[in-house]
């Protein structure tokens, strides 16, 4: 089993998605060049966000078909404003005008973040204090309180022209509140084994954070082909 994954973010995703993988498959072993792919690997690389990735797909249906020793191509970017539907609709699409067709021994699927990465962070129940004494978190958690509701439905706090700012700043508030740092290129505490686990439960437990539960349904089947 040998994995090709594309993110779109250059740090937070780069650090994220190695690091559940190891979790989740820690038989599958990260390389840094194609030519050393041979079995249970899998080849990252970051393509500096929307619309790069789109032509970095392209390059990377080129790569796998010059490499046949691939079984899933996969690509992981923001739902954003648009939702996770129209998002895979325009990477197929963009696919389909390239003209470019992935060799039918490697499987394509696309990992969407509904709207972002930080949504689904938001999804440790643990980490939101019930009684924040931080005015502006209080002031997020009465707007939508994430502990109880899914991130994923949350809107844009008044003053936020989109729900992907609005939930990053309501995630950099929430471990404020512990006293932690988090930012886009200072993502180390929400890479712990024990912050994984909650979102782990979170999608077990409840029918919240279903982009994230797809991620992790993905992980699972690659691990359960691994093992048989």
């Amino acid at each position: 089993m040998n994995v090709y994954f594309i993110v779109e973010g250059e740090i937070t995703e780069a650090k994220l998605y190695p690091r559940w993988l190891s979790f989740y498959i820690p038989e599958l072993t990260r390389v840094d060049r194609l030519s050393q792919v041979t079995k249970n690997n899998y080849f990252l690389i970051c393509a500096g966000g929307i619309p790069n990735i789109y032509n970095h797909i392209i390059n990377a249906i080129k790569d796998v078909n010059d490499y046949p020793v691939f079984d899933y191509l996969v690509a992981c970017l923001d739902g954003e404003e648009i939702g996770v539907n129209r998002r895979r609709e325009i990477l197929n699409r963009k696919i389909k005008e390239s003209g470019i067709n992935l060799s039918s021994k490697c499987k394509f699927e696309s990992i969407i973040q509904n709207p972002c990465v930080e949504t689904w962070l938001l999804g440790n129940k643990k980490i939101a204090k019930r009684t924040p004494q931080n005015g502006l978190l209080l002031e997020y958690m009465k707007f939508y309180d994430v502990r109880n509701y899914d991130p994923e439905l949350m809107g844009a706090f008044p003053g936020f022209n989109n729900r992907a700012k609005f939930h990053y700043s309501y995630l950099r508030e929430t471990l404020s509140e512990r006293r932690l740092i988090y930012r886009k290129d200072k993502p180390e505490e929400v890479l712990k084994k024990g912050y994984w686990e909650q979102l782990v439960k979170r999608t077990i437990d409840t029918d919240h954070l279903a982009s994230l539960k797809e991620c992790f349904n993905f992980f699972s089947t690659l691990k359960n082909q691994i093992e048989t």
